[in-house]
């Protein structure tokens, strides 16, 4: 999924480029996309004209894995109230770190 030149001793150079895609695909492996996904996110996020249909597409397969997640943390409510203070406390606040993180990243998308 890397481009990379060649030096003449035949080793790989990257670009600067190569090394936010890298940063990229790594985000990815962590939340568990699979390859084929990873690399279309990777060959969306350079393409200079994305048609309305593929952006659509986009938007609602984003949407769908928000869903999902919200469905997901829904389901771990009965184990949240479990946990002593400590516990909830510590899991709340990566929570609203996420959210804060998200939120930024939504308003850099838009503005």
């Amino acid at each position: 999924m890397l481009k990379a030149e060649r030096s003449k001793s035949n080793y790989r150079i990257y670009s600067d480029e190569a090394l936010d895609d890298l940063k990229f695909i790594e985000e990815c492996k962590s939340l568990y996309f699979p390859l084929d996904e990873i690399r279309r996110k990777l060959e969306m996020r350079k393409a200079t004209n994305i048609g309305d249909s593929d952006m659509e597409k986009h938007v609602s397969a984003v949407t769908q894995q928000m869903k999902q997640l919200h469905s997901d943390l829904f389901d771990l409510i009965p184990i949240l109230e479990k946990l002593d203070e400590q516990q909830k406390e510590k899991l709340t606040s990566n929570l609203s770190l996420l959210r804060t993180v998200l939120m930024k990243s939504l308003l850099n998308v838009t503005s």
